[in-house]
């Protein structure tokens, strides 16, 4: 997910900071600091499930049946 955020950040600022041109009644600067925005939350929440996997513990128990005669 962040590799995903990373590319939308980059094209985002690309399109924010960049391109200075508009489409009929599309302001491409709008839409690449909301494209950026958008790859942000990505970077973050991937982030935060990465941190969250990390903290789980993971046990494995094992039931052995002892039979003493």
């Amino acid at each position: 997910m962040t590799g995903l955020g990373a590319v939308l950040l980059a094209v985002g600022l690309i399109l924010a900071l960049a391109v200075r041109d508009r489409l009929t009644d599309v302001d491409l600067s709008m839409v690449g600091w909301i494209v950026a925005g958008v790859g942000v939350l990505l970077i973050i929440l991937g982030l935060v499930q990465a941190s969250i996997g990390r903290r789980t513990e993971h046990r494995v128990v094992e039931d052995r049946d002892i039979h003493t005669d």
